[in-house]
């Protein structure tokens, strides 16, 4: 058992998240930006509550005494996160009452909350409401057995409410016990817009939101009834729940029946909106909720319904300045890139650099009448997806086409089941990822008949093949030609689609066969072959940092003397900046408009440095009990480019910030007149390589027409 000090994970990821709302805290940046930055703080702590406090909770039921790798118990641990979560949502609720919505007034977008309704308002909403919405809701009465059930996640309002006086309605004819509030429910149907604009007089456009305009609106659920107090809340429940692995042939239905039970789980919180403690503590009991567990905000339980401002942004000034994505100078958009990839290899950046490439690597793969056959993982693909249309189309015009679809992505299992229903319609082989591991490799292969030879074209990457993600999330991925890369890619798809005997790999290492040892050979061959005159240097990038033989291997790194730098977007377990253990560690954390989604590492090797990129985090999850991938970055021209990048992420003074030895985050004090930030230049680099390619590419048009 290791002797060294970790933090917390559940922990950590809470100041992750509160690095998330420092964005939406500073005044600098576009109003609806700073929304924006605040409903992902929302979005965050629904995944969070669902499975990480979950699964705690279940712990503390199973296990209570257990102490973590940080020493907390799970009472501990849970203590600990109420009271951390509480004092972020109560930040977020004061950024958006003090100064969010006031700013966006001085914009000309007022908030009108239901108590500052003018008459004409009232009377608008009111037959908006009776046209509209009305329609859509449905009342649901609590005095009823079994108790009704509250969706997960899903927004209700709840009315309290009282008999008018000498009135007789049918409600009477259902009687309950007198002794019971009178409490009804109805939910806010999620697909309903959230905004809707208001009649004024003045120059400013004025809006309410639907949660006040039910609430306001609500006598008209209940003839005969006054509305005495009203709350809005959502309830998140239990989702971390596993798949039966041995449900064989029937696996499709274990998992339709995982989501089933997601939505009727044990609820570990609520968030609650309004003034009515009778409706909450009604609640509390019924769903056995402690006071812990309950979030009281003032503002919107979602901040992200003001995003529908965005519609009213004429001039763009509350949103940042739209940033292109480029297509690659060096890769053809008339033409395949199989003559492109025999050259060299071709690194792809996004979201500064366009998508459009995966895709039309597929396109073309499925229209080649050369191409044989096509072998690809998806983890998550979204809606829409031309990544299914190309693969659909191969199959149908006769190729081979295997597909591995992970359906134990979490959140994403329904979709992930439709889509594997589709490409077997279409002719698709698929294969429903391996039991009891997530195949969470990023691996695309198309085999090519050219010139009475079999040749292999790869895709490798460090995100997913989602074409809307891949706009949001700065991701890293390799197209290469390179046959030793295709040998390993086949051994892979060979050992996950079927039997096959463990094959080392050249240049690939998997989890959970050799990837962790692989790391941990590198870091100990940094610490073998360091030097007082030549320490060695280690410099990783990631999501999340928990893995103990991996922190504990980077311990004893720094006390050998290895410098060790590292960019953690989320997690981090290993504390920097301990004397005698990890004085030579630095971490580093950007939050910025993308979500910095790529993985990278680098080993100094004594002069001969190696780089690989990854789908894998630094994480157990991700080292013992996935399917994953990293890959070398061989080309020298594309070594010095992700290496360039990487270099980059350390020179950020704008929106970077330092972990200390407490476990706080503190900005960079720049030293430098000049303020660096890493996005900011990446994007500018491409937007000078494009405007270069872009004058070459009219020089040559222009000398060609004069010739003519």
């Amino acid at each position: 058992m290791s002797e060294n000090i970790f933090f917390n994970r559940e922990l950590s990821w809470l100041e992750f998240n509160a690095r998330v709302l420092k964005q939406g805290l500073r005044k600098e940046l576009p109003l609806l930006e700073r929304v924006q930055f605040l409903s992902i703080v929302t979005s965050n702590f629904d995944e969070f509550f669902q499975v990480r406090v979950a699964a705690t909770k279940r712990l503390l039921e199973s296990n209570p005494e257990l102490t973590d790798a940080s020493g907390l118990t799970p009472k501990m641990v849970l203590s600990s996160i109420s009271a951390r979560a509480h004092q972020i949502i109560r930040q977020q609720q004061d950024c958006l009452i003090n100064d969010l919505l006031p700013a966006l007034a001085k914009e000309g977008l007022v908030y009108i909350p239901q108590d500052k309704y003018t008459p004409q308002q009232t009377e608008y909403l009111q037959k908006l409401f009776r046209s509209e919405i009305f329609p859509l809701l449905t009342p649901l009465r609590t005095d009823t057995e079994p108790f009704p059930h509250i969706k997960n996640l899903d927004t209700y309002a709840g009315f309290l409410l009282k008999p008018i006086a000498g009135i007789r309605n049918a409600s009477e004819l259902f009687k309950g016990d007198d002794d019971q509030p009178r409490i009804a429910f109805v939910e806010i149907p999620s697909g309903i817009q959230k905004l809707y604009w208001l009649p004024t007089d003045g120059k400013a456009r004025q809006f309410a939101m639907i949660d006040d305009i039910i609430t306001s609106c609500g006598t008209q659920l209940f003839p005969g009834f006054e509305v005495e107090e009203t709350l809005v809340f959502k309830v998140a429940r239990d989702a971390d729940f596993a798949v039966d692995e041995d449900s064989g042939s029937n696996f499709i239905h274990a998992m339709e029946d995982v989501l089933i039970q997601r939505k009727s789980s044990f609820p570990v919180q609520m968030c609650c909106n309004g003034t009515s403690e009778k409706i909450r503590d009604f609640l509390m009991q019924h769903l056995e909720l402690t006071e812990e567990d309950v979030y009281k905000t003032e503002g919107m339980l979602d901040p992200g319904g003001l995003l529908e401002l965005r519609d009213a942004d004429e001039t763009g000034r509350l949103s940042f300045e739209q940033w292109e994505h480029f297509y690659p100078a060096d890769l053809p958009e008339d033409e395949p890139y199989w003559d492109t990839l025999k050259l060299h290899d071709k690194i792809l950046h996004v979201p500064y650099e366009s998508y459009e490439p995966v895709v039309k690597f597929l396109n073309d793969a499925a229209d080649d009448d050369n191409v044989l056959a096509i072998k690809m993982t998806l983890y998550r693909t979204g809606r829409n997806s031309p990544i299914i249309d190309a693969l659909e189309r191969a199959a149908q015009r006769g190729k081979q086409v295997v597909v591995l679809v992970e359906l134990k992505a979490r959140f994403d299992e329904e979709r992930n089941i439709a889509w594997a229903n589709e490409l077997e319609q279409a002719g698709v082989t698929v294969i429903y990822g391996l039991v009891n591991l997530k195949v969470h490799a990023k691996v695309l292969m198309v085999i090519r008949r050219e010139s009475d030879t079999i040749r292999r074209y790869v895709h490798l990457a460090t995100g997913n093949y989602n074409t809307k993600t891949a706009k949001l999330y700065s991701d890293i991925s390799l197209f290469t030609a390179n046959q030793e890369i295709a040998n390993d890619v086949s051994l892979f798809f060979n050992l996950v689609t079927g039997y096959s005997t463990l094959q080392n790999m050249k240049h690939l290492g998997m989890a959970p066969v050799t990837l962790k040892d692989r790391i941990l050979n590198m870091i100990q061959r940094e610490i073998e072959r360091s030097t007082p005159e030549q320490p060695g240097l280690i410099i990783a990038k990631m999501n999340s940092l928990t893995h103990e033989e991996v922190i504990d291997a980077l311990y004893k790194a720094s006390q050998a003397g290895v410098k060790v730098m590292l960019n953690v977007r989320g997690i981090c377990m290993l504390v920097p900046g301990v004397p005698g253990l990890s004085e030579n560690i630095s971490v580093v954390s950007i939050v910025d408009r993308y979500l910095e989604h790529a993985r990278i590492f680098y080993f100094q090797n004594a002069g001969t440095p190696e780089l690989y990129c990854s789908s894998a985090d630094w994480m157990s999850r991700n080292l013992d009990r996935r399917i994953e991938l990293m890959f070398p970055i061989l080309d020298k021209t594309a070594f010095r480019q992700v290496k360039s990048w990487l270099d980059m992420y350390f020179e950020d003074n704008t929106n970077a910030e330092v972990l200390q030895p407490n476990g706080s985050w503190e900005p960079i004090n720049a030293k430098r007149a000049s303020k660096v930030r890493a996005q900011k230049m990446l994007y500018e680099h491409y937007k000078y390589q494009n405007e270069t390619n872009e004058k070459a590419r009219k020089n040559t048009q222009e000398f060609e027409v004069r010739r003519k």
